[in-house]
Formats: C-alpha cells, sequence, structure tokens
C-alpha cells in the first residue's frame, strides 16, 4: 500500500504545481494591481461625495420644514393676538318739520375695529367709521378715527393710554352700538349736550379703587368753538388747538348686579380756544343704570356752565338737559321702551329755548348682535319752532 501512497502524492504534487502555474499567468502584475486600487478608491470617494450631499440635502428639507412649522406658529400666533369687529347701522326717517314731510334713508355708520394684544400687560384699539355712505368733496359722510390709542396695565388693577380715546362721560358715549340701547336715533340730550359720541387726543389713567368702584382720569384736547354751541365744538383730534386742554374724571359704582351709577366732571380753562379771554367751562353729568330682569331704566342728567359775557350774550352760558328711559323686555328678544328728553341749548337766555321729546318704540333681536328698530317721537318745544314728530325705523348690528 506505501508505494501507491507516495505515487498518489507525488501526482497530486505535480498536478498543484501546473495549475499554480497556468493561474500565475492570468494574474496583475503589480501595475495593474494599482490601477485598480486607484479605481476602486475613486469609486468610494464618489459614493462618500453622494452620500454627504444627500445627507445635506435632506438637511435642507429638514430646515424648511421647520421654518415652515415657525412661520406657521407665528403667524397664527398674531392671529389669536389680533381682533377685529365692528358695528353699523340703517336708519329710515319719516317725520313732519316746519318745512314740509322729511323722508331720508340713511347707512348712518360702518365702524370698524382693529386690535392687537402684543402682551399680557400692553394692547391697542382703534375704530375707523364712515358716516353717511359717501366721503368726499360734495359728499354728505365723513370718514373718522375714532379711536387709536395704546393701553398699558401698570398693574392688576389700574392702566394708562394714550392716542385718541372716547371720553368718560354719560351713557352712550361709549357704548354706543345699535344692539345696544333703544331707538333708532341716540337721544337728543346725550347728542346735543354731552355731545355722543365724543373723542380726543390725549392721555388717561383707570382702574378699581374698592370692589365695584372704578375711576377714569383723562388730560385730552378741549372744545374749540367761538359760537359755544357744544356739539360744533369737538376738534376730534384733527390739528386740534391745544392751547387749553380739557381734564375729565369719572367714577361709577356697580356694587350690584345689574346696577350702574356714575358721575363725570370736566373743566376746561377756554373752550374758545383764547377767542375770548373768558371762557372757562365746566361739564356736571350724572347717570343711572338699573336692569332687574325683564325691567330696565335709565335715566341722565347733564349740565354746562361756562364763563364769560360771550356766551352770556347769547344765552349758552348754561347747557343743560335730562331724559328718563324705562323699558320692558317682553321676551328675550323682543323689548318695548318710553323715553321723556328735555334739554335747552341755552338755557341762559330768557327766551323759550327749552325743548322736550317723547319716544315709544320697539327692539327685536333676532340675534343678540343684531337688532331691528321702530320709534314715534313727537317733539314739544317751548318756541313751536323746529318741532319733528313722525317715526324712525332702523337695522344694526355688532360683532
Amino acid at each position: 500500500m506505501a508505494p501507491v501512497t507516495r505515487l498518489s502524492l507525488g501526482t497530486f504534487a505535480l498536478m498543484l504545481t501546473a495549475s499554480l502555474g497556468a493561474h500565475a499567468e492570468t494574474m496583475p502584475d503589480q501595475d495593474e494591481m494599482w490601477r485598480i486600487l486607484q479605481q476602486q478608491q475613486r469609486e468610494i470617494e464618489k459614493l462618500k461625495s453622494e452620500q454627504q450631499e444627500t445627507s445635506e440635502k435632506a438637511e435642507a428639507v429638514l430646515d424648511v420644514v421647520e421654518q415652515g412649522q415657525y412661520s406657521t406658529s407665528s403667524a397664527a400666533s398674531w392671529a389669536e393676538r389680533t381682533r377685529i369687529g365692528g358695528y353699523g347701522e340703517l336708519h329710515y326717517n319719516n317725520l313732519d318739520t316746519d318745512d314740509g314731510n322729511f323722508k331720508e334713508l340713511d347707512f348712518h355708520r360702518f365702524v370698524l375695529f382693529f386690535g392687537h394684544q402684543f402682551s399680557d400687560r400692553l394692547r391697542f384699539f382703534s375704530e375707523l367709521e364712515l358716516e353717511h355712505a359717501l366721503s368726499g368733496d360734495g359728499k354728505n359722510g365723513e370718514v373718522e378715527l375714532e379711536q387709536a390709542y395704546v393701553e398699558y396695565d401698570l398693574n392688576a388693577n389700574h392702566r394708562t393710554k394714550a392716542g385718541v380715546f372716547i371720553l368718560p362721560v354719560g351713557i352712550l358715549n361709549e357704548t354706543h352700538e345699535p344692539p345696544t340701547f333703544y331707538g333708532v336715533e341716540r337721544n337728543p340730550v346725550e347728542n346735543a349736550i354731552i355731545p355722543t359720541t365724543w373723542w380726543a387726543g390725549g392721555v388717561a389713567l383707570s382702574g378699581e379703587i374698592a370692589p365695584g368702584w372704578s375711576y377714569d382720569i383723562g388730560v385730552h384736547e378741549g372744545l374749540e368753538n367761538s359760537s359755544y354751541v357744544i356739539r360744533s365744538g369737538r376738534q376730534k383730534t384733527s390739528n386740534a388747538d391745544a392751547h387749553d386742554l380739557a381734564s375729565t374724571a369719572r367714577l361709577k359704582w356697580t356694587g350690584v348686579a345689574g346696577v350702574e351709577l356714575a358721575g363725570t366732571v370736566q373743566y376746561q380753562e377756554n373752550i374758545t380756544q383764547g377767542l375770548d379771554n373768558d371762557a372757562s367751562a365746566w361739564l356736571v353729568e350724572t347717570h343711572a343704570i338699573v336692569q332687574r330682569g325683564p325691567y330696565g331704566l335709565r335715566a341722565l342728567y347733564a349740565r354746562w356752565d361756562i364763563e364769560g359775557d360771550g356766551a352770556s350774550l347769547v344765552g349758552r352760558d348754561e347747557q343743560q338737559g335730562f331724559y328718563i328711559e324705562p323699558s320692558y323686555r317682553v321676551t328675550e328678544k323682543f323689548g318695548v321702551f318710553a323715553r321723556y328728553n328735555q334739554w335747552d341749548n341755552q338755557a341762559g337766555n330768557s327766551a323759550d329755548t327749552e325743548k322736550k321729546q317723547y319716544d315709544v318704540g320697539f327692539n327685536y333681536w333676532p340675534h343678540p348682535d343684531v337688532v331691528f328698530k321702530a320709534d314715534y317721537q313727537v317733539q314739544d318745544n317751548e318756541s313751536g319752532d323746529d318741532e319733528k314728530d313722525g317715526f324712525n325705523l332702523g337695522v344694526g348690528y355688532q360683532f
């Protein structure tokens, strides 16, 4: 068996040597191997570069997505801190006057509110109004900036504001959206004596001093009118003459639910802005609002006292008026009212210049922020002149 084994091993060795020799003839030489290695290295570098590029693109896409999310979040936050609102009212008047029958259809007011909350303590509010549908040369209406102020909370109970704001006087001056009061037209006392709507540029401080007690104090532009007609003396912060500023202070009590009692005092050293050397003026106003279940009552008194011979000569050194308005809410959507108004813009005159007006009517609210109104008015002026008797219709809204 041994010779056979030695032969086999020898034969296997010869065969392996021949095979290796044949394979060695096909293996690359050293230069070829170097070339192959360089090619592989280039492919590896290319793969790394493509991988890096893919990674950078992915990061860029992620940045865009994150930036988009931030922008969306920022826009959403801005929208949450910004408020838009407004109100408006359309009137139809059908009145018998000294000059005959007066019939008119008028979109009396279109108002937009814009407000923004900068922070928990700082905010902005504005009110832009278009009166009588059209404005411009030869048109009946006006575009007016009634409010535009910045308000800052000094602490939990006190705040200050600066800009253009509505003065804290009367019932309707600050709250005059159509669904909030009875009657198509605003009552003549707050219209002619206070005069609603009355705004001014200046600074103010307000807050709560005790449970149920609040105050408002402001220094602002005053009236400017040498004829002593209160309503036409409003300067509306349009290049307002500021030689003689006015100061207004109000104290209000709301300590019982459904009850508001308030009083306002205003002083201006010269309501003619120097045209009359002695024309200091005091305004005193007080009012009560009571709502007990379906029963409501509003009452207001206002009086001007103006010094100087100029006001005295035309009987405008005293101007005063009051009204009382009971109402009853028949249902949640329907209410009726009656109102007695008495006012006199020349109360210092011995002539018969006192005016009286009786109003009765109803409001219908298909929605708390939408109202349809109708009322009938009768005037009984002491002079017998300038009486307006007839009915009024209106529709109004707020949002």
